[in-house]
């Protein structure tokens, strides 16, 4: 005789009643056929449902052919080249008129926009830097004896240039740290933004100068 033991449930009984020979038969339990197959990949399932994939082109005219089908019609893809060119120029106007979020990252903060304006409201001889080198590739040409009187003058004016240049980057970096005191710019890219700013053209500058010439700032 056997007892239960901790743990163990009381059997239930499996057997189908006894037949005529009273022998018992032991009732079979139902067994769930596998798929017998593996579970498919996220991508295959993917490209199912996607559809079949086009067969490669057997001919450099059929390729052409599927190309020129994908490009769409003449119309759309000139609506689309000029949608582009006018997306681009949208994007440079609002650049140049000087809007944070479409400047290049060079030109992007407060800080550098307080450096255009204390740049701009100068009159600054560094300006003249893109005619003399334009002065100077024309003399190219002339008499050897023109050619010298122009390159002594260059050069006396790239030295006033560059001593202007020392000036104009200590007084940016000076009103720099003044109005903003936390700023993590060092002195030399600080003053390296002024020299190139006023070395330009003023009207060729990006972006747009936002004061005039003796305004203050």
């Amino acid at each position: 005789m056997k007892f239960l033991r901790r743990g163990e449930s009381t059997p239930t009984s499996d057997t189908s009643t006894a037949d005529s020979g009273g022998a018992a038969t032991v009732a079979e339990r139902p067994v769930t056929a596998g798929k017998g197959r593996p579970t498919p990949k996220r991508r295959e399932a993917e490209g199912r449902r996607r559809g079949p994939i086009a067969p490669a082109p057997k001919t450099s005219k059929e390729a052409r052919a599927r190309r020129k089908a994908l490009r769409g019609s003449k119309e759309e893809r000139k609506a689309a080249s000029a949608q582009r060119r006018a997306d681009v120029q949208d994007r440079r106007a609002r650049m140049l008129a000087g809007e944070e979020q479409y400047l290049l990252p060079r030109d992007k903060g407060p800080v550098k926009g307080y450096v255009r304006d204390i740049v701009d409201a100068r009159r600054n001889l560094l300006g003249l830097f893109m005619p003399l080198a334009l002065v100077l590739i024309v003399s190219m040409i002339l008499t050897p004896a023109l050619q010298a009187i122009v390159t002594l003058g260059m050069l006396i004016m790239m030295l006033f240039m560059i001593i202007e240049g020392i000036i104009l980057g200590r007084i940016v970096n000076n009103r720099v740290r003044e109005r903003f005191p936390d700023a993590t710019d060092s002195s030399f890219s600080l003053g390296w933004y002024a020299f190139v700013r006023a070395s330009q053209v003023r009207r060729m500058r990006a972006p747009k100068p936002r004061v005039s010439p003796g305004d203050s700032v």
